[in-house]
């Protein structure tokens, strides 16, 4: 026998001697047994995913949390916004935080990160916030930028669903109270546009509002993908020093030079992330309110925030899944994924804390 047919010989009884009787749970790797210790429940058995309650990421249900105030063994706060007030065109994104908890099969292993965030600190779902009105935007925002309060004084990173885009305007009240953040804004619209019809609080504005309220740094922030017709009402974002890459600029620079450009935008120094899923192509995302053509694909958009690996990430948010208007459920999909690229982006940075 050949040197070849030797060493493939003992390579072949090595690989019997290790596997031959292995079942689903005997792995080797580190990091791949920290999944198989999350995913499986008995000898060779996983969870059903279309059995029980569902939950955002399958992560573990704390609905108790925020009413008793303990936090304990929570890091990531998951939290539901279903609330679309403040939209301009289709309404329906109030349902998006349901769509969202219904996808199946996203994570626990993040392959390009190497990391399982839900066995590297707490992830809980802790349910959505209680709202006083169905019918008014004021009281609805008051009720988020209070129900956020108590994590951000604990020091919690929440990562949400909405909900409209509007929603994120009060978790930064919160989250920047004592000092304003920066933001990486991944979006089709800057969402900087004047009060108009009577409120300064719909879905176009709210980060505007967040530097008038002095929550939100300018100078550090990012946003990506930015296109369509309504151009002249972005005023705000040029002259308040954010950092604009329209599609088709992020087109010529590509990713990773979009990449760099958002890490030295953004520093290191705090930052949240929001995701409106309407930054992805109707081809990938058609259920969202305010759809513009010509967007990023799914891959892109997770390539950007992959990016953003070893930042400060304090918390982000997913927003604009309307699932009405999503046939083939791609959107909410769509949406999950970017949920768990967050969260994984708050892990990373937790665990490199430890």
């Amino acid at each position: 026998m050949d040197q070849k047919k030797l060493e493939a010989s003992k390579k072949l009884e090595a690989l019997r001697a290790k596997y031959a009787g292995a079942g689903a749970k005997d792995v080797h790797d580190p990091e791949f047994r920290k999944v198989v210790d999350l995913l499986f429940t008995g000898k060779d058995r996983r969870a059903k995913p279309y059995e029980g309650i569902s939950s955002f990421l399958d992560a573990p249900m704390r609905l108790e949390a925020a009413a008793s105030g303990d936090f304990s063994g929570i890091d990531i706060p998951l939290i539901g916004v279903p609330m679309d007030l403040g939209v301009t065109h289709r309404p329906g994104s109030r349902f998006g935080p349901r769509a969202v908890r219904q996808v199946e099969r996203i994570g626990p292993y993040h392959e390009v990160h190497r990391i399982v965030p839900m066995a590297e600190c707490g992830v809980a779902d802790i349910g959505d916030v209680p709202f006083r009105s169905r019918y008014s935007l004021t009281e609805s925002h008051e009720d988020i930028e209070a129900f956020y309060q108590p994590f951000a004084k604990a020091g919690l990173r929440p990562v949400s669903v909405g909900g409209d885009h509007s929603m994120t305007l009060p978790i930064l009240k919160a989250l920047g109270k004592d000092h304003p953040v920066g933001m990486i804004h991944i979006d089709a619209h800057c969402d900087t546009s004047a009060p108009y019809e009577g409120t300064r609080f719909h879905h176009g504005g709210p980060f505007r509002e967040a530097v008038l309220a002095g929550v939100l740094d300018p100078s550090r922030v990012i946003q990506i993908g930015i296109r369509g017709n309504a151009e002249y009402l972005w005023e705000f974002s040029y002259e308040s020093g954010m950092t604009v890459i329209h599609a088709e600029e992020f087109a010529r620079l590509g990713i990773d030079a979009t990449i760099a450009k958002m890490r030295a935008v953004v520093g290191d120094g705090p930052t949240y992330v929001s995701f409106d899923v309407d930054s992805l192509d109707p081809a990938f995302a058609p259920g969202t309110g305010t759809p513009e053509v010509g967007g990023l694909t799914s891959r892109e958009a997770m390539a950007i925030l992959r990016g953003a690996a070893g930042l400060d990430i304090i918390g982000g948010d997913v927003v604009e899944v309307a699932p009405q208007y999503d046939a083939t459920t791609n959107t909410a999909q769509a949406g999950a994924q970017m949920l768990f690229e967050i969260v994984s982006l708050v892990a990373l940075r937790l665990k490199g804390l430890k």
